[in-house]
């Protein structure tokens, strides 16, 4: 079997002095290098060797890897979630899969992943950048009483394989049933093109999600599309407490991670609009709901 030429690449690209630069580049943010993120990723830590110099042509993301291997760093993946106290777990991850595959086969369905997510202004995610030699530990931050920013902010998502598209609204206060049924209602109008007829709709078993004004808006939702036309809405609901079935979930990771600054608290506004830009959606007013208890 012939010897693999990957080493020599990794030393012909980067020796001693370039390994020195691309740790320097490692302990710093991205944000200071024009980047639109907080945390390094292989392909956005190639881009910026190339911009800065460090290589004289873009390198494959398996390079930039090994490269990192000699400097004895490395790149983790979350692990996932192994059970799911639901007795039927397998009969609903049987029933998803089969409602994905109807929803690929059918060019004028859009197949959907929705869920929400706090976004939290002082809890900050375990970090390993922007230090010299101890992995840096963001603390939680704390904030006076009166302050007129919420401590998180959360907000609605639809994730959309197929359109390869994030759609997301935050919420003034909570997550409840008519909120739901408002963001329903957005999503149905944002998807709107003529040639989507049925919204494939995927999400846990929340509250807000199962409760009988929800499924009475998405029945009387159909009855109106199938009169006056639009989007009808299906729904497939996952196995109790089994995030992994949902793609949308280490989206929201990703995107915290993306989003967090380490100096200062970010204000509410200042994290809409980060988590707006991260996953390229158009900063619209909150969700509010109009009825009193």
């Amino acid at each position: 079997m012939p010897e693999s030429s990957r080493d020599r690449t990794v030393q012909s690209l980067f020796n001693e002095v370039k390994k020195e630069q691309l740790k320097a580049l490692l302990h710093s943010n991205p944000r200071s290098w024009g980047k639109k993120h907080s945390t390094w990723t292989l392909r956005l830590m190639a881009e910026v060797c190339f911009e800065q110099g460090v290589t004289h042509k873009r390198v494959s993301l398996e390079t930039c890897r090994q490269a990192f291997c000699d400097l004895g760093v490395s790149w983790k993946r979350a692990k996932n979630w192994l059970s799911s106290p639901d007795g039927q777990y397998q009969l609903k991850k049987r029933q998803r899969e089969r409602f994905i595959r109807l929803a690929q086969a059918n060019p004028d369905w859009v197949l959907g992943f929705g869920d929400e997510v706090w976004w939290s202004r002082l809890a900050q995610p375990g970090m390993h950048s922007w230090v010299d030699d101890e992995p840096l530990r963001l603390l939680q931050k704390s904030v006076d009483k009166d302050h007129p920013d919420k401590k998180a902010l959360s907000s609605y998502g639809l994730w959309c394989p197929k359109l390869k598209k994030m759609l997301l609204r935050f919420v003034e206060e909570r997550p409840i049933s008519e909120i739901t049924c408002e963001f329903l209602q957005w999503t149905c109008q944002s998807l709107q093109n003529g040639r989507t007829k049925v919204l494939a709709l995927i999400w846990d078993n929340a509250s807000w999600h199962i409760s009988q004004k929800v499924r009475q808006w998405i029945r009387e939702h159909n009855k109106k599309v199938k009169c006056n036309g639009g989007i009808r809405i299906l729904v497939c609901r996952l196995p109790v407490k089994s995030p992994w079935l949902n793609p949308i979930e280490p989206k929201w990771v990703h995107g915290k991670r993306a989003v967090v600054e380490p100096h200062r608290l970010l204000t509410a506004q200042e994290v809409r609009e980060r988590v707006c830009e991260y996953f390229d959606c158009e900063l619209l007013e909150l969700l509010k709901r109009t009825q009193a208890d």
